[in-house]
Parts: structure tokens; C-alpha cells; sequence
């Protein structure tokens, strides 16, 4: 029975670590530890640590700001585990979680996984529509939690990522701590020749943004950041990855298409068609996000979610490509 080190940075979230650590008491299986780091926060979440002692193996440590990656290494030096299972704090953990991943393990060895999110159902509907951005295959976020995709090989992210005690000590973790760090953590455990995959069944419920504007801000940056992973690894920029940038420049098009076309008549047909195309393409979202969240208003909201995921993911992409050159 191996042992699990769970390790989770936090920020200024100390509800969300209270619900994350509650989650966690309802674990079926039971050998694992709690890792929390506080990095920075002037809301720290030491006295929520302390009211689970009776019923976590916790451990709580504070450090000055270093970010995300380097404040998992520090969780990294301080397990115990035989397994270290990065989780966010925003994340509520299935009751199966770990039985899932130690049955999988034990009989589908990886020296590193990664498993997907799902919305719980005490989710606001915001944060509904938010998740069906980040999985729908209308967007890049259907290339995420998939085995094989049009990205490439499978990298394992951060929110749900663990990586065995000897994957740590052959690559001493993150040598960033933003930026897509967890995505260049995942090729350089590939590169070392380490064996890693996809637990389907090994999902969480992930809250990720309350609301839009921290939605924007966040997409805003994936952007940024996959470029900046670019620049260390070319290879790993896919014309997928380029789809975010076309759909933004569609969009900023159409109003120019709609100027242009009382000049010409082309400009006028342009329009209509651009303008058929994303009908079309908010009506798909609609349809399905409603079917699977059974919820109208969060299909609605889901369409706002999806144009801010791809324009945001867009803008940031294009804002540090044209940086870097």
C-alpha cells in the first residue's frame, strides 16, 4: 500500500483550502498525507489547517511568495509519500479518488498521471459554464484530459498531477513557478523517459474562476504562457494551439467587414457569412452545454464562457508572440 503526499499551494484562499481538506476526510483510502503551503498570503489558512489535525495527516507551512511552481518543490522537499499528488486548492476531491488512482497504479504502473475536472453539482452556474469551456471539445479545452489529441502527447496539469518520489528526485521539480510551468514540468518528465498517462477515472471537481473577469484574466495568461513555452520547446506548438488567435482576429473582423460592406457588395456577403458561422457556433454550445448541464441558463452562460476562454486565450497568445519577436 503505497503512501500519497497531497501538495497544494495556496493563496489567499483559505475557504477554498477548508473545503478541499473536507473533501479529503471522506477518503476511502486513508494512507496519505496533506501538504499545505502558504505562499505569501496575507489570508492565511493555518487556523483552518489546525481544526483538521483530529482527522488529517496534515502537515501547514508558510513561506514568502515564490508562486505556484517553487511552492510546490518546497511541498516536494517535505513529503513523506512514496507518491506526491499535486492538487489545487480550488479543487473538491471524489470520495474514490485515491482507491482510483492506487488500484490504477497498482495494476497500470506510471511513474507520473494526470486526471481530468468536472463541475460538482453545489457549483454556481457561472462556475458551470466556466468548467464547460475548459472540457468542451468546442474549444481547445476538449484537447485537455485526453489521451491522445491533436495537441500532441498527453502532459499532465498541475490541478490534478501526481509524479512518483523517484520522477522527483531524477528532476527536482519545477525550474518554473509561472508561465505554463507545470506543462514544462510534464515534457522534461517525458524526456527523462519516465512512463506517464491519463487516469480517466481519477477526476475532480475543479472550481477554477467565480466569475468572468477573474475567467478572462486567467485564460489572458495561458495564452501568454504557451508562447513562453514555445520559446523553450518549439516543437510543442501546435496548430491547435494557434485556433484561439484565429477565432480572436474573426471576431475583431466583423465589425470592419460590416463598415466595409456599405462600400462593397463582397464585404456584405463576407459579413453574413462570418456572421452565419458564429450564429451557428454559439447555437452548437448552446445545445450541447444545456444538454449535459441540464440547465438553459447555463448553456447561455456557457456561450459567454467559451468566447471569453477562446478571445482571452487569444489575445494573451498574440500579445507575447508578437513580444518575443
Amino acid at each position: 500500500m503505497q503512501k500519497y503526499s497531497v501538495i497544494t499551494p495556496v493563496y489567499n484562499r483559505p475557504e477554498e483550502v477548508r473545503e478541499l481538506l473536507e473533501s479529503l476526510t471522506k477518503q476511502t483510502y486513508k494512507n496519505f498525507e496533506v501538504i499545505i503551503v502558504e505562499d505569501g498570503s496575507t489570508l492565511k489558512c493555518e487556523e483552518i489547517c489546525r481544526g483538521f489535525e483530529n482527522r488529517l495527516d496534515i502537515k501547514y507551512f508558510y513561506k514568502p511568495n515564490s508562486g505556484q511552481g517553487f511552492s510546490r518543490n518546497y511541498g516536494f522537499e517535505r513529503a513523506a509519500g512514496d507518491y506526491f499528488v499535486q492538487l489545487d486548492s480550488d479543487a473538491i476531491i471524489p470520495e474514490r479518488y485515491f482507491e482510483i488512482v492506487d488500484n490504477y497504479l497498482s495494476a497500470h504502473w506510471l511513474d507520473a498521471y494526470g486526471g481530468p475536472d468536472a463541475a460538482h453539482d453545489s457549483f454556481t452556474d457561472t462556475q458551470k459554464a466556466i468548467n464547460y469551456a475548459m472540457t468542451s471539445v468546442f474549444t481547445t479545452g476538449g484537447i485537455r484530459g485526453k489521451k491522445n489529441n491533436a495537441g500532441g502527447q498527453f502532459h499532465p496539469r498541475s490541478f490534478n498531477f501526481g509524479i512518483s518520489r523517484k520522477v522527483w528526485e531524477a528532476t527536482q521539480g519545477y525550474t518554473m513557478t509561472r508561465m505554463a510551468e507545470d506543462i514544462e514540468f510534464s515534457i522534461r518528465i517525458i524526456d527523462k523517459g519516465f512512463k506517464v498517462g491519463l487516469i480517466e477515472d481519477a477526476f475532480i471537481y475543479h472550481k477554477r474562476r467565480t466569475d468572468f473577469g477573474q475567467f478572462y484574466k486567467q485564460l489572458h495568461f495561458f495564452g501568454r504562457g504557451r508562447i513562453n513555452l514555445a520559446r523553450m520547446f518549439p516543437s510543442e506548438l501546435k496548430l491547435v494551439h494557434f485556433f484561439p488567435m484565429v477565432f480572436t482576429l474573426g471576431c475583431l473582423s466583423i465589425p470592419l467587414q460590416l463598415l466595409l460592406g456599405f462600400i462593397s457588395p463582397f464585404f456584405c456577403y463576407t459579413f453574413l457569412f462570418s456572421a452565419g458561422v458564429f450564429a451557428l457556433y454559439k447555437l452548437m454550445i448552446f445545445v450541447d452545454s444545456t444538454l449535459k448541464n441540464k440547465s438553459i441558463k447555463v448553456g447561455f452562460l456557457s456561450i459567454i464562457a467559451c468566447f471569453i476562454q477562446l478571445f482571452a486565450y487569444g489575445i494573451g497568445f498574440m500579445q507575447e508572440k508578437f513580444k518575443a519577436a
